[in-house]
């Protein structure tokens, strides 16, 4: 190879290098496609690369699908967000920290109790509402969060006769929070230790609200169902017992007439081991909506129920988790279930994944049936791209050098 043949070569190297830098710095990573977003629901996601960038590194826009999994570089629970375009991001989650929700039209990430939004078009983590707020389910509208407030002693006080002078375990308050301005309102439902689950009705008129009245009932898993106005009327209220439970935020069906819970036979507090309980057997029950009373069929759910996220064709779709023991076998899927035992899987997810979350506006819609996107190997951060870029640009930079060397020797 001649001198200056060298030379072009070390400084294509160089700049190429360089090149790799100056396109996938911070804000210039975005997705080079010829198609425009796609409104709908893929049927299968992946694990992330480990070095994938994170929604404040590189954002990726509003949300297709939400998950969590601890097969990350984090080594723990995080959420991988799958934009719209297809494109994979990092969502990590502090040390502790719950799972939150999707706003309905996919853009922000409310974070349980950290009083914070993310928003996932710009990747800004805002802090919007006080703390120690865990959301239940967000307004069909997207205006309103109903959440709730723990209001629980962090430790017992002892008096002087050694007798505890607080309640360390104190009724919890269910709350109508506006998640941008902060404001918020107390729902009064009744007195409640804590509450489980929420659902709004189609049209943003009810709400259903389950928890545990008081500590005793929570601890032998006994739940409360209340059907409220947001305003602040309470409907009608009905005990779910030990094995039932509101089926999740989408339990109402969509003509607004009937409340889906899930309910399972098998163990519930004394169970033998993990196997024994998940080998519970799962059905949708269903409740009218206007007196609470039970009606219609049962469907039963194959593998162990985790919530109904949607109804596509009148049919309840389901996340399920399949009853493997070890957390890292178990696979997350969302399946459309129907009389006698009938089922199809909409959305697959890896072995791992312990939630699967899904904007209220593609779920409205029954959106399923996307395409399957790959998470690209190139939407890394930027420090990747640095690390990669110094020894290229060392490499070159040394050949440039033994040229010079060689053509002075000569």
């Amino acid at each position: 190879m001649s001198i200056d043949r060298a030379r072009k070569v070390a400084s294509l190297v160089a700049v190429a290098a360089l090149g790799l830098v100056a396109v996938y710095a911070p804000g210039r990573l975005a997705a080079r496609r010829a198609d425009p977003p796609a409104e709908v629901i893929p049927t299968q996601v992946r694990d992330p690369w480990l070095w994938q960038a994170t929604v404040g590194q590189h954002p990726v826009g509003p949300a297709s699908v939400l998950f969590f999994t601890a097969q990350t570089r984090y080594f723990e629970s995080t959420g991988v967000v799958v934009g719209r375009d297809g494109g994979y991001r990092l969502l990590p989650i502090s040390v502790g920290e719950g799972h939150g929700l999707l706003s309905p039209d996919g853009r922000w990430y409310l974070r349980p109790g950290q009083g914070s939004m993310i928003d996932l078009r710009s990747g800004d983590d805002r802090r919007t509402h006080r703390p120690r707020l865990d959301p239940l389910a967000w307004s069909p509208d997207g205006k309103s969060v109903v959440a709730t407030r723990a209001n629980d002693d962090d430790v017992i006080t002892y008096g002087p006769d050694n007798q505890p002078v607080n309640d360390p375990s104190k009724p919890d308050d269910l709350l109508i929070l506006d998640p941008w301005s902060g404001t918020e309102r107390v729902l009064p439902i009744g007195t409640f230790a804590s509450h489980s689950r929420a659902a709004w009705s189609p049209d943003g008129s009810l709400i259903a609200v389950t928890g545990w009245v008081d500590p005793a009932a929570e601890v032998a898993q006994r739940e409360r169902l209340v059907v409220a106005d947001p305003g602040g009327g309470v409907r009608w209220q009905v005990e779910l017992g030990d094995r039932r439970g509101l089926a999740g935020r989408a339990a109402w069906t969509p003509d607004g007439r009937r409340i889906a819970l899930l309910a399972y036979d098998g163990c519930v507090l004394r169970c033998a081991d993990l196997a024994e309980s998940l080998r519970r057997s799962w059905r949708i029950e269903f409740l009218d909506a206007a007196t609470g009373r039970p009606v219609g069929d049962a469907i039963p759910v194959n593998g162990s129920a985790v919530e109904v996220v949607a109804w596509r064709d009148g049919e309840p779709v389901v996340e399920q988790q399949s009853i493997e023991e070890d957390e890292a076998e178990r696979r997350t899927v969302l399946t459309e279930v129907g009389a006698g035992g009938r089922e199809q899987v909409l959305v697959t997810a890896p072995n791992g994944v312990s939630d699967l979350e899904v904007p209220g506006d593609l779920l409205a819609r029954a959106a399923f049936g996307g395409p399957e996107p790959r998470p690209s190997p190139f939407a890394a951060p930027p420090w990747l791209y640095a690390t990669l870029a110094v020894p290229s640009l060392l490499a070159a930079l040394v050949l440039v050098r033994r040229l010079r060397r060689r053509a002075g020797g000569r």
